[in-house]
């Protein structure tokens, strides 16, 4: 723990002081290794039975308007860790659903509130906007006085980017493969795959390939013709593969991405250009045009079935082990689908390393939370870790 403090202490991570965290590529070099470094001391933490309670009351606020499992427990999880209460807004339980104004809700779900997460990932160009909007006007109530603390927003993904899952993953690799350092040059393939659903959100892979190409990886996007991401987020994993000395392709082969690589990540998104058309329709109210572009795309999504992570697809991988990643839940075929993105055998060959995968979250929102909210999060963190106090009574 004082390794990981001696090098919070040298990030620079002011700037994350009572700020929001919308988009990996928005963050400093410094800033998302501060989340990192927090992530990891805050889970040193928690094994040596050291309580990491920051807070002596206060609330999480989580706003869902997709489902979840991981990431809505992640989330809870996270602010329990710090000592908040989390506490789950439900829109169709609230005035909302009467007419209540953004401005309105923000401020008034604020009152007592120190982080609100809000997963938003349905429709392009709504996501990530609400929350802009949400945090905007949560800043105009504390800055008029309305409310007495600035709740720090996360992005627990919108249409753009999954910043708490791409960052999970990307320290699951780096303690996969004994730090950073070891990473310049591994082949990372981010890979479209087969799924029978249509409406999988792009911000994963968008997440994946825009914070991975800073570290000097070699990024394969691959995907069939017609499944591409938005151009925006190309555009800065091109950026950031120039700047970092790595790499970023693009193929329409799985075979050419899984040749020789170092990391899979197959994994199912909507066509871009769909997933604009579907949120036009839906604010249209065109229902009928809604279940006429859900056949069409399932009947183009069943032309590739073939994008499968098999154990023939593994074996062009390097030295046939690469590690397989996946945000959950796959679509596992002859499991929980008849035909999927992964096969059940790759699938449970690398369920405990998936499993690891995902238990990084809770810490990386925790951290995102905690640079969020205290001003030295060096000092702060050696005074919990001075004081000592058990978080369990053994």
């Amino acid at each position: 723990m004082d390794k990981l403090l001696a090098k919070l202490a040298s990030l620079d991570t002011k700037r994350m002081f009572q700020n929001d965290f919308f988009l990996t590529w928005e963050k400093t070099d410094d800033e998302i290794w501060g989340v990192f470094t927090v992530a990891d001391t805050l889970r040193k933490m928690r094994e040596a039975n050291i309580s990491a309670r920051a807070f002596d009351s206060g609330l999480g606020i989580s706003l869902f308007r997709d489902n979840s499992t991981r990431t809505r427990f992640s989330f809870a999880s996270a602010c329990n860790l710090l000592g908040l209460e989390v506490q789950d807004f439900e829109e169709g339980k609230s005035q909302v659903s009467h007419g209540e104004t953004v401005r309105e809700t923000a401020n008034m779900i604020s009152f007592m509130a120190d982080v609100v997460g809000i997963r938003d990932d349905m429709y392009i160009g709504k996501g990530n906007a609400y929350m802009r909007e949400f945090a905007g006007y949560v800043q105009d109530g504390f800055a008029g006085g309305v409310l007495e603390q600035r709740p720090t927003l996360v992005n627990l993904q919108c249409d753009i980017d999954h910043p708490t899952q791409s960052m999970a993953d990307m320290l699951h690799i780096i303690h996969y493969f004994g730090g950073a350092e070891n990473l310049k040059g591994k082949k990372l393939a981010m890979t479209w795959a087969y799924s029978p659903s249509y409406g999988k959100p792009l911000s994963v892979p968008q997440g994946i390939i825009g914070l991975m190409t800073r570290f000097g990886m070699e990024v394969c996007l691959a995907h069939p013709q017609g499944y591409e991401l938005m151009p925006e987020a190309e555009a800065v994993a091109v950026k950031n593969a120039s700047l970092s000395g790595g790499g970023f392709a693009k193929t329409s082969s799985m075979e050419d991405a899984f040749e020789n690589a170092d990391i899979v990540y197959p994994k199912s998104w909507a066509p871009y250009s769909a997933m604009e058309k579907r949120t036009r329709l839906y604010g249209d109210g065109d229902m009928d045009g809604v279940k006429q572009l859900e056949k069409e795309l399932l009947a183009y999504n069943a032309g590739y079935k073939s994008w499968e992570c098999t154990d023939e697809m593994m074996q062009r991988t390097k030295d046939g082990k690469a590690l397989y990643m996946h945000c959950l839940p796959a679509d596992i075929s002859g499991l929980s689908c008849e035909a999927g993105e992964v096969t059940a055998s790759v699938f449970e060959r690398y369920r405990a390393p998936l499993y690891k995968q995902a238990g990084y979250k809770p810490y990386i929102i925790a951290a995102m939370i905690f640079l969020s909210k205290f001003a030295d999060p060096e000092r702060t963190l050696r005074e919990l870790i001075k004081r000592n106090s058990p978080r369990v009574f053994l």
